[in-house]
């Protein structure tokens, strides 16, 4: 964790959560807490579908659990907008979840389909994701 530094009010930063069910949010949100995930990758696609910016480094935001608590704020520290057929292993170490690159895209892949079902893009290997490196600068009590 960063040293201490002074956060803006943390209601006018964005507030977002990991994935699309609870379960898989929360799990990915308790690998932050423990120091374990610290990044994240998102398809440029969703960004622009949802009128979006993607991150920049120095960027705060608020990672908050399925429920909309509150849990830490981050800050971006790299972010790299990649092919997906071009993702290494050694990136997605970063995101703390997986043990192999296999496992990784397995993952991956299955939420990019959904998501793309959901939005209405089509995953492919040329799919351009925006992988978003970032450190925790202050958890947060939540409820």
């Amino acid at each position: 964790m960063m040293p201490a530094m002074d956060i803006p009010d943390i209601d006018r930063l964005e507030h977002w959560h990991f994935e699309l069910t609870e379960s898989a949010c929360n799990q990915l949100l308790d690998l932050v807490l423990a120091g374990k995930k610290r990044a994240t990758s998102s398809s440029l696609l969703s960004y622009r579908m949802e009128g979006e910016e993607i991150p920049k480094a120095g960027d705060l935001s608020v990672i908050t659990d399925w429920d909309g608590v509150p849990r830490c704020v981050v800050m971006t520290t790299a972010v790299r907008v990649m092919r997906y057929g071009d993702i290494t292993f050694a990136i997605t170490k970063l995101e703390g979840e997986d043990d192999s690159l296999e496992s990784w895209r397995r993952n991956h892949e299955r939420f990019f389909r959904a998501e793309g079902e959901e939005l209405g893009y089509t995953f492919s290997e040329d799919l351009k994701v925006v992988f978003e490196e970032f450190e925790v600068i202050e958890v947060l009590p939540g409820e």
